[in-house]
């Protein structure tokens, strides 16, 4: 059974990884038989909490709690906050976090606190969980405005032009192309204060729209990069097939007359 509610979500690989709990307290383990129920019964239920066995552990610790049990009042509150009592009820979780909390518990009364945090950091905490766009990462040092090619060059000097346009622009593509690769997962860039405040359910949504939004960068540079290179193999096609053409021109044209002048 988990003794601190909010542990930091860690948010490595592109997956969203629950917080382990800390193993109970030597505080639990020494507690005196309390008021609302025997320790034998808060053992029980422990246990069937330890075996997933949730509705069994949430109907034994609810009836632990109703009878003024200070340790079932915080698991139950835990248990609202991550879902483990059928689904997440914040409201639920804070009035069994407030009982708890009333007789002194530690764990209650910093949950509480947390959850302060939580509703206070809400805004930010949407921000990841399905705002977030990933403009901070394609930074005006990484945007690479697509160059334009006419249909075909007919002299040296714009053919280096236009040649020196496309090295440019793929200079500044495959700069963006290790920045963003060395930017994955996107759950790197979520700030240590915001993840700990997740739910597991909140992390794992924040973790899919993460990898969505990288998946759309990723896929907006295939098809501008796809773009360009199109558009600059369409010019280098015309540009070598006027080159032939005038050279054959050139070739075959009649010896110049001397007296011509």
């Amino acid at each position: 059974m988990k003794t601190v509610l909010f542990c930091a979500a860690l948010l490595c690989g592109g997956a969203a990884l629950a917080a382990t709990p800390v193993a109970k307290s030597s505080a639990k383990a020494a507690a005196k038989p309390a008021a609302g129920g025997s320790s034998a019964e808060l053992a029980e239920a422990d246990a069937l909490f330890a075996k997933k066995s949730y509705p069994e552990a949430l109907q034994k610790y609810t009836k632990l709690a109703n009878a003024g049990n200070v340790m079932a009042q915080q698991h139950l509150g835990e248990m609202y906050f991550y879902g483990e009592a059928g689904s997440i009820d914040m409201d639920q979780a804070a009035q069994w976090f407030q009982k708890a909390a009333a007789k002194g518990n530690a764990v209650a009364i910093a949950s509480l606190a947390l959850m302060k945090q939580r509703e206070a950091r809400r805004a930010d905490l949407d921000y990841w969980i399905s705002k977030y766009d990933g403009s901070d990462v394609r930074t005006d040092e990484y945007r690479c405005p697509s160059p334009r090619f006419p249909t075909m060059s007919k002299v040296n000097e714009e053919i280096d032009y236009y040649g020196g346009k496309m090295k440019a622009w793929e200079a500044c593509h495959n700069r963006w192309v290790k920045h963003l690769n060395a930017s994955l997962p996107l759950t790197k860039r979520i700030p240590d204060d915001i993840t700990k405040l997740f739910t597991k359910d909140e992390s794992d949504k924040a973790t899919a729209h993460l990898k969505e939004v990288a998946e759309r960068l990723a896929e907006d540079t295939k098809i501008a990069g796809r773009m360009v290179i199109a558009d600059f193999d369409a010019w280098r096609a015309g540009t070598e097939a006027y080159v032939k053409e005038h050279n054959e021109m050139v070739k075959n044209a009649p010896p110049r007359d001397p007296d011509d002048k």
